[in-house]
């Protein structure tokens, strides 16, 4: 808690969280040199590792910007959430629940290891790459760009614009993208697939290659703190049920095989991607003390230096700084 503040709803101390923000980016991009530029999608290396900033949208508006809140960069794994969700809005939840787990791995992104050992019969959660390109092939249409209208639709409702693909780096992660060649071949031969193999995984590195801003971010964390009802419209964009399936999943399977330490030490639900970006929210507390974003809050970060486990290195520190220091945890 902020020393000193009544009120979280007034413009004097949206300057003094303002201030306390821009400290904590200035003290968390020392430690972007820990880490490093994802290398297997070649076009990502191009990104600037010192890079590190932070949007926080509040139920009431309220909107806190830090750092490098201009830069764009491509969704990558954050994708996974939305393709999950507009596969349940389509298909239904019970539909995409029967051919896809909901369960945590513990192993990478990029692994089939479990599924081979274990002999399952469908992938372990939507948020890995086997589960992912699964998701991909339930989209309805005949090509991938069928398949994603939808996704864009949503995007558009939630953002109030229409993201762009950026090419090149669709480009990039389709002409070098082997480990996912390799495990939707993996995922055809047990049957998990339904539509081709070609289409499912172009409408899968599309997705990932769609461009945003830590303020779009922001937003979709916004309406998913919600359970899916967009404040600034009152307008429910997705379905309450399907909303907290979503956030379940990001909290339990969102940071890849760091999953679980980061529920234990930060404990609100968020999902990254390797070009950097982690999306996050804080559901309404209940707590008889004064407290920012007491109502709930989306968080969008930037920072593409990576950990081991592909997750941005000093914006996993800074949103651990935060939802301390704010009491964000949903436990």
């Amino acid at each position: 808690m902020v020393q000193g503040a009544t009120n979280w709803n007034t413009e004097s101390t949206e300057e003094w969280l303002q201030q306390y923000v821009d400290d904590w980016i200035a003290f968390y991009r020392k430690h972007t040199h820990e880490g490093e530029v994802a290398s297997y999608i070649p076009v990502l290396q191009e990104a600037n590792a010192d890079h590190l900033g932070i949007s926080i949208i509040g139920k009431n508006g309220t909107n806190i910007r830090s750092g490098d809140t201009d830069v764009p960069f491509t969704i990558q794994s954050i994708s996974k959430v939305l393709t999950f969700i507009v596969a349940c809005m389509e298909r239904g939840i019970s539909y995409v629940l029967d051919r896809v787990d909901v369960e945590p791995t513990g192993e990478a992104f990029n692994s089939i290891m479990h599924l081979e050992m274990k002999q399952v019969k469908k992938p372990f959660n939507p948020l890995v790459n086997a589960g992912a390109i699964t998701v991909a092939s339930l989209l309805e249409g005949k090509s991938s760009d069928q398949k994603l209208e939808p996704l864009f639709e949503l995007l558009e409702k939630m953002l109030g614009y229409r993201p762009h693909l950026d090419i090149d780096v669709y480009e990039s992660e389709r002409d070098t993208s082997m480990r996912n060649r390799a495990i939707g071949y993996y995922l055809l031969e047990m049957g998990y697939l339904e539509s081709d193999l070609n289409i499912s995984l172009e409408a899968y590195f599309k997705q990932c290659s769609i461009e945003v801003t830590i303020d779009d971010l922001a937003k979709i964390g916004m309406i998913l703190a919600n359970d899916g009802f967009d404040p600034s419209t009152d307008e429910e964009i997705i379905p309450r049920q399907v909303a907290r399936l979503a956030k379940a999943l990001m909290l339990t399977c969102g940071m890849y095989d760091a999953s679980g330490k980061f529920a234990a030490y930060v404990g609100i639900p968020a999902k990254s991607g390797v070009a950097g970006g982690i999306i996050a929210l804080a559901p309404a507390r209940v707590r008889d003390e004064e407290l920012p974003f007491i109502d709930g809050c989306g968080i969008g970060v930037y920072g593409p230096a990576l950990d081991k486990q592909g997750n941005s290195i000093a914006g996993i520190r800074l949103l651990r700084h935060i939802a301390n220091k704010w009491d964000l945890s949903i436990f």
